[in-house]
């Protein structure tokens, strides 16, 4: 495919998938030339029917040519956002469509959203498509586990670039407003086709937007305006619900507040939602309690990993002020018999991850309760991934691993392939460094199966990982999933008045 062919089927592409329209076409061709620096255009230059990602080779490969861009992933990256942007509707007529269209339905509008947010290169689905999913049948239901691979790894050229850049404060963060359309450097990913709507939630004022790596269907992120610290409170409570109720086909969820004890970004307030229905939801209530005063309001504790009180009914205001009760009760609550300190040294440590749906024409909200505390043995958090389980997993627990999809880091597909050789060649695992950090893990599997061979080895591998993932869920949480455990969260819900 020719160069001339390539800016031809991009424009092609842009009008069958609505980007532009027909009469934009002469436009945008000579934008898409003043990027490449060419004077001229083959306007007879035949439209190939191909995939985005091999037009976008074919104008890569010529900007590289002719010393328009590194040979560099980061680099390529910056440069093909910024071809991109030129097919992106600009954030009025998005911003004017997305609302002609949620007139129809809370569903159109977010439909025609997510296409464009696709289609646009926003989301690269080409790397999407390349993560290794699967699910592991466990005693909580089925886990998903994922091996994200759409964030690609910085090449050495642009780190090394990154560090002698002079530090810039602008956008502020990764989720500010100011990424809508900025031009990106090597340290900050290019946003030329990143477009965002407005949104206010419990008179706040807010922007929606989809997360470009998608974890799961639909993952949006709802970000405040103002660059201000992530807080949980009985009005984020309320926002969320408040957001369910204009988008009830979507749940939204929060992070904690605290470090390690969720995500990894807590210099602006934010959530995440989208369309799809994680393993937490189809957890059972394994025990109903009652909170005096809201009888009212349906409540138990759900059979889950972690320690997960759930709270359900039609008024959404009754729920939300049971549910400042509880982090209340839980901000200061210490039981040190439980190994639970509300503060140690001037720490606070305890807060929650609030889930908030629609379903089965009730409002639901999920309280998780989490704890940050470090000790000398568990320096990175007592609640939080042990060491033992390092070598599959040593982030954060946040939301979306709460509510039982583990995000593995893309070391593992290769690691696993490596493994699954070294296994059936019985080869000694300790020697290559690779996956040296994986033998006592595969000793325990050895132990465990009395015959690994080529059929079974990827099957058995997968599911171990999922019950690590499963294990470390388990100490995430702050009651343990024993008697014992189970009557000290008791003792818990029966404090809060």
């Amino acid at each position: 495919m020719s160069i001339y062919e390539a800016i031809n089927s991009l424009v092609a592409y842009g009008v069958k998938e609505g980007l532009i329209e027909e009469c934009d076409k002469v436009w945008a061709v000579n934008r898409i030339l003043e990027i490449l620096n060419m004077d001229s255009m083959e306007t007879d230059a035949e439209v190939k029917n191909v995939e985005l990602q091999e037009i976008l080779k074919t104008i890569l490969d010529y900007a590289v040519e002719k010393g328009l861009c590194e040979d560099s992933v980061v680099y390529k990256d910056l440069f093909d956002t910024k071809v991109m942007g030129v097919l992106t509707p600009r954030p009025s007529e998005v911003i004017k469509t997305f609302n002609e269209k949620y007139e129809v339905s809370p569903e159109t509008a977010t439909d025609w959203y997510y296409h464009i947010s696709r289609k646009s290169d926003y989301i690269r689905e080409y790397r999407i498509k390349n993560d290794v999913k699967w699910i592991t049948e466990t005693p909580y239901g089925d886990i998903d586990i994922t091996i994200n691979l759409a964030k690609p790894e910085k090449d050495p050229k642009a780190i090394a670039a990154a560090t002698k850049m002079e530090q810039s404060s602008y956008p502020t963060c990764m989720l500010c407003k100011e990424n809508e359309g900025y031009r990106g450097r090597v340290n900050h990913p290019a946003r030329q086709n990143h477009r965002v709507i407005p949104i206010c939630l419990d008179g706040v004022n807010a922007y929606m937007q989809y997360s470009p790596y998608v974890y799961y269907n639909e993952h949006c992120i709802v970000f405040d305006e103002a660059h201000t610290p992530m807080k949980i409170s009985e009005q984020k409570f309320r926002r969320l619900f408040d957001f369910v109720k204009k988008f009830p086909h979507y749940f939204l969820g929060s992070n904690s507040d605290l470090p390690i004890a969720g995500g990894s970004i807590l210099t602006h307030e934010h959530f995440q939602g989208g369309r799809y229905t994680f393993a937490m939801e189809k957890a059972e209530i394994e025990e109903n309690v009652e909170f005096v005063g809201f009888e009212d309001v349906k409540a138990g504790i759900v059979k889950w990993p972690m320690s997960v009180i759930r709270l359900q009914g039609e008024d959404t205001d009754r729920i939300c002020t049971l549910a400042g009760k509880i982090l209340a009760t839980w901000r200061d609550y210490t039981d040190e018999e439980a190994f639970i300190y509300a503060v140690t040294d001037g720490t606070i440590h305890n807060t929650i991850t609030p889930i908030a749906r629609f379903t089965n024409g009730y409002y639901e909200l999920d309280l998780v309760l989490r704890n940050n505390i470090t000790t000398e043995e568990y320096p990175d958090g007592f609640y939080h991934p042990h060491p033992e389980h390092h070598h599959i997993k040593k982030e954060n627990i946040g939301l979306i691993e709460v509510m039982g999809l583990a995000v593995l880091p893309s070391r593992l597909k290769t690691e696993m392939a490596v493994l699954r050789d070294a296994i059936l060649e019985n080869k000694d695992i300790k020697a290559d460094e690779m996956i040296a950090k994986h033998y006592d893990w595969v000793e325990n599997i050895k132990a465990k199966y009395s015959d690994i061979n080529a059929d079974n080895c990827d099957a058995i591998l997968r599911d171990e990982i999922g019950l690590v993932f499963t294990s470390i869920l388990e100490q995430c949480g702050v009651f343990d999933r024993t008697e014992q455990g189970k009557a000290q969260f008791k003792k818990f819900i029966a404090s809060v008045k």
